[in-house]
């Protein structure tokens, strides 16, 4: 199979810097910085926006490498076995990460947004505008993952 690079786009920054520390995102804020590469104006626009996806890569998160058995959902025991592509932690092939975020300031190379989980220095690969024609209706899931995720954007 075919592999390829991807350079980062930016840098997180805030105060969560524990990869293991993984419930209640719902208040943190977090400021992306862009690389000056892309120029003052390239986030111009974004403001008109609610919010904005950020693909990032878990790069802090260690990698056992082994996809191929099913495992209980975050470790934990007392939830079912999911595939590797059943989930959204960092324990993935390819190590990126995709959450859809409240856009609080956009001022020049600097976005700062809320609820982003990621913690502090984490590379940024790209953003996109959240638009309301992309978003999924009808989602279905298993009760359990409402009960797991009831924490995970609590402030």
């Amino acid at each position: 199979m075919q592999s390829f690079e991807i350079t980062p786009i930016g840098t997180v920054r805030n105060h969560r810097t524990d990869v293991q520390d993984t419930d209640n995102w719902g208040a943190v804020r977090s400021t992306i910085t862009v690389d000056e590469r892309f120029g003052e104006a390239c986030l111009q626009g974004l403001e008109g926006f609610s919010h904005v996806e950020v693909l990032f890569v878990f790069d802090q998160f260690p990698d056992d490498g082994d996809y191929r058995e099913p495992r209980p959902y975050r470790g934990r025991a007392d939830l079912p076995p999911v595939g590797i592509f059943a989930g959204r932690g960092p324990r993935r092939p390819n190590r990126i990460g995709v959450t859809s975020c409240a856009i609080a300031s956009v001022d020049g190379r600097e976005l700062t947004v809320v609820g982003l989980d990621a913690v502090s220095g984490t590379p940024v690969i790209d953003l996109k505008p959240t638009m309301a024609e992309f978003r999924a209706v009808d989602v279905k899931q298993p009760p359990w993952v409402s009960d797991l995720m009831s924490e995970y954007f609590k402030p």
